[in-house]
């Protein structure tokens, strides 16, 4: 009768014990497995990727940040899917933009950067748009800084000053520590897409005739020129 006894009393504690664990599923105040945050890897809405890869630089809602504002048509149109997904795995040589991609150190799986780059595309890209009606994303010639003197004081010179070094509606081109800070293809960039975010018009100019391919490679040869040799 003792032993049971003892076997009844074991029975019950397993049974209490069992009932317990069990309640603390519906405890009031524990998440349930859709409330509970997503792993690293496992987000794949591209607001949330955006957010919390691009949003720092680039600004929210791809306008108003630091780098280049990807909320632009033109922008999208002439860099192209294949470069902006490789942009965004393993960075760009030469400026602070690092890579993402696990393989170069980041957080990101390939099919999240797929996501980040199709919903720039898909959210703020304009589907009439194609690569053949823009110049070239890199320049087909070198430029002549000479030539650029002239081509600045007829596109550019109403907004950032006679000498560049700040106008109207419009910041230094000059500045050393601008100059310093941004490539080459950065400055084609801003000359070709201007900054559809603070109202700086693209190469065509706001309506005047395009600039031509070489005007746009001359006018960034002269801002190069200006740049300071740091040792």
């Amino acid at each position: 009768m003792l032993t049971c006894g003892r076997t009844d009393v074991r029975t019950w504690v397993l049974l209490v014990m069992t009932a317990l664990l069990a309640a603390c599923d519906s405890l009031p105040g524990k998440p349930t497995e859709a409330d509970r945050p997503l792993r690293p890897g496992q987000v794949v809405d591209f607001a949330t990727l955006y957010g919390q890869n691009c949003s720092g630089c680039h600004g929210k809602d791809g306008l108003l940040g630091a780098a280049r504002p990807l909320n632009d048509p033109v922008y999208l149109t002439i860099a192209g899917r294949e470069r902006m997904v490789q942009a965004t795995a393993n960075g760009v040589p030469g400026t602070t933009m690092p890579g993402f991609a696990a393989s170069a150190g980041g957080m990101l799986a390939d099919d999240q950067i797929g996501i980040i780059v199709d919903g720039m595309i898909s959210t703020w890209g304009a589907r009439n748009l194609l690569p053949s009606d823009f110049p070239p994303y890199t320049a087909l010639a070198p430029g002549i800084s000479g030539s650029g003197e002239s081509v600045y004081a007829a596109r550019c010179a109403s907004c950032h000053g006679a000498d560049g070094t700040g106008g109207p509606r419009g910041g230094s081109v000059v500045d050393g520590a601008y100059l310093g800070l941004v490539s080459d293809q950065a400055l084609r960039l801003a000359v070709i897409c201007g900054r559809i975010d603070l109202g700086m018009p693209d190469w065509r100019a706001g309506g005047q005739t395009p600039m031509s391919e070489q005007e746009i490679s001359d006018v960034v040869a002269w801002m190069v020129a200006k740049r300071p040799q740091f040792p």
